[in-house]
């Protein structure tokens, strides 16, 4: 933690001040207003990709990020995303720590993303909400967390690339469910690529239908004078 806070202090004289931050595009019909809010907290259960995407517009943009508690957390497909790795913090194994290590990084980091390692009581809940607000950062949660603004989770998916028992995973075409807490944002959903084949997430693009050749022999019919 002596370290933590170290490099702490050194992080907030350049940190971006901004009250919205900026959004990757394949979340943007997802979110209220079409962006992460400062101040606001998000629960993506079990994907880290998906939560990834959650920091890649902000970083890339010049947002200090941080991501606690992932040791999952792959920095080349980070960078490959866009996010920029000289402006992210990995804290991979705070241990029972892992709540005041991510109330610590809320003061400089602009989007936290922590997975909680343990039951989280209301009042930390509310403290921490409270410093999101005061700092205007904005938490990702990978897993459940009490009170999220917004909850996106992945609610059907399949891979394409494998043939009959042979080839490779291509990319898996997901549908992403959008809801809030009591109702407060109604539910709704969107097809992601998640991942597409090069790697990236963005959204589905409709193919337009075809339509059959009208195949019908028209023939000549007498007409009585």
């Amino acid at each position: 933690m002596t370290s933590l806070r170290s490099r702490v202090a050194d992080m907030e004289s350049t940190r971006v001040d901004t009250e919205g931050l900026p959004t990757a595009d394949a979340l943007v019909p997802l979110l209220p207003g079409g962006a992460i809010r400062a101040g606001g907290t998000y629960s993506v259960p079990e994907s880290v990709l998906l939560a990834q995407t959650m920091l890649q517009a902000a970083s890339a943009a010049g947002s200090w990020c941080a991501v606690v508690g992932v040791p999952s957390f792959g920095v080349e497909a980070a960078a490959a995303a866009g996010i920029d790795l000289e402006r992210l913090v990995l804290v991979p194994d705070p241990g029972d720590q892992w709540l005041a290590v991510t109330a610590a990084l809320a003061d400089v980091a602009q989007i936290v993303l922590t997975r909680p390692l343990g039951r989280v009581v209301p009042g930390d809940v509310a403290r921490l909400s409270a410093r999101l607000r005061q700092r205007g950062a904005a938490l990702v949660a990978l897993g459940s967390w009490p009170g999220a603004d917004v909850t996106l989770r992945v609610t059907e998916s399949h891979w394409t690339g494998i043939g009959h028992g042979h080839g490779y995973l291509a990319e898996r075409r997901a549908t992403v469910t959008a809801s809030g807490r009591a109702g407060a944002v109604r539910p709704t959903s969107t097809e992601l690529l998640l991942p597409a084949a090069d790697g990236s997430v963005r959204a589905v693009v409709p193919t337009a239908a075809v339509v059959p050749a009208d195949t019908r022999v028209l023939r000549p019919v007498a007409v009585a004078s």
